[in-house]
């Protein structure tokens, strides 16, 4: 007999997924049949919830999602994934992808999920390219990157210096400073 698993995620812990498993018991899922991960992102690999259901779909199965982001950020994790089910002979049903309901076993359905991943990935790409471009410019006119600012000024790192010249132990005085003694010689290092 043919089930439908049902998968639930929620990115915080403050968050619920209400909403999320009305929708799923409402296309047919039943409660023992539902796995739910609270407070993980979507891009990390490992996700309990996820993991259980996977492992208890069999062939001719269906997962059943909300919208597609619940099962990753990345669209190449998503088509992937999508593959593997297709290769076991699952299905995937997102109730929610482009406007309505989508079924990887039909062809229809799988056809759609392809195209949306594939706009999805484009987008994603479009969106690389204007970042690099973004960075590629700021360079060429010496611009700010970004990034974490230097903590301790030049001389704040010569005072130092002067210290461990002086007989203090570097190590002290690098943890008078907030840093270990590697990052301390190195500032220094870095003066000369």
């Amino acid at each position: 007999m043919t089930k439908l698993i049902g998968y639930a995620r929620v990115s915080t812990k403050t968050q619920d997924a209400d909403r999320q498993i009305q929708d799923l018991l409402a296309a047919g899922v039943r409660r023992d049949d539902l796995y739910i991960d609270h407070g993980l992102s979507g891009a990390l690999s490992k996700r309990p919830g996820l993991d259980k259901a996977l492992d208890s779909l069999h062939p001719d199965d269906t997962l059943v999602i909300t919208t597609l982001d619940r099962l990753g950020r990345s669209t190449q994790k998503m088509l992937d994934l999508a593959q593997e089910l297709r290769e076991r002979n699952i299905g995937l049903r997102v109730l929610n992808l482009g406007g309505g309901d989508v079924d990887t076993k039909t062809p229809m359905g799988a056809m759609v999920f392809t195209v949306m991943a594939a706009l999805a990935q484009m987008e994603l790409e479009i969106k690389r390219e204007r970042i690099n471009d973004s960075v590629t410019k700021r360079r060429t006119t010496g611009g700010d990157l970004g990034g974490r600012r230097p903590t301790f000024t030049e001389s704040q790192i010569r005072t130092a210096s002067k210290l461990i010249q002086a007989g203090e132990p570097a190590t002290q005085v690098a943890r008078d400073m907030g840093m270990s003694r590697a990052t301390l010689y190195r500032r220094i290092k870095a003066l000369d």
